[in-house]
């Protein structure tokens, strides 16, 4: 099995980057995230990879971090969830992104990527909710403390506050979660400083 890949970028396009190792070129499925994050040819880049193995196909797939990785292993872990669906997911979602749509219940952010209905989505959250949790978000260098989902009526009242103002589940979520101390203040305070996130 391949963990990662290092080496300089030979080749790429729409989907795939062609990784040039020890005078080898690897050809690697990717998200769009990875593809944004390449300046040109020629550069050292450094991905984690999944080797995809089926009777009439075999594939790398690789990703900017582990943590995307990770969330890559349980989408394919779904039934009826194939590589191409899940690496499309991680193109409209980053890791924590994806985490937030989740657990809100977010079915629309989800079926923005190529690929994943409505169906696929509620079944993307059903089978995936017990399995994902804030704790597992990586430190973006916001703060982390909020715990959004927990028994806090404040916070819950102010992220229901965001949504009824249009914004979606996870987006309300994503800027609650970034109030420091939120747990310390009413939902009207939660709500003012979380709509400065949204702007």
């Amino acid at each position: 099995m391949i963990a990662f890949i290092k080496g300089e970028v030979a080749d790429m396009g729409d989907g795939y980057v062609v990784i040039e190792n020890n005078g080898m070129g690897y050809m690697v499925n990717v998200p769009g995230s990875v593809l944004a994050k390449i300046n040109g040819m020629g550069e050292t880049i450094k991905l984690y990879t999944y080797m995809y193995i089926r009777e009439d196909e075999l594939s790398l797939y690789g990703f900017n971090s582990k943590d995307e990785l990770s969330i890559f292993k349980l989408l394919i872990s779904i039934s009826g969830v194939g590589p191409k669906a899940a690496s499309s997911i991680l193109t409209v979602l980053d890791a924590n992104s994806f985490r937030m749509a989740v657990l809100s219940g977010d079915e629309k952010a989800i079926t923005k990527a190529n690929g994943v209905g409505a169906k696929g989505a509620k079944r993307i959250i059903m089978e995936l909710k017990d399995k994902i949790s804030l704790d597992d978000m990586e430190n973006d260098g916001q703060s982390l403390d909020t715990t959004v989902g927990s028994d806090d009526s404040n916070i819950t009242e102010a992220v229901m506050a965001l949504v009824s103002l249009g914004y979606g589940n996870s987006e309300a979520m994503t800027a609650v979660r970034k109030v420091a101390d939120a747990g310390s203040m009413d939902s009207g305070e939660i709500v003012k400083k979380a709509l400065k996130n949204l702007i």
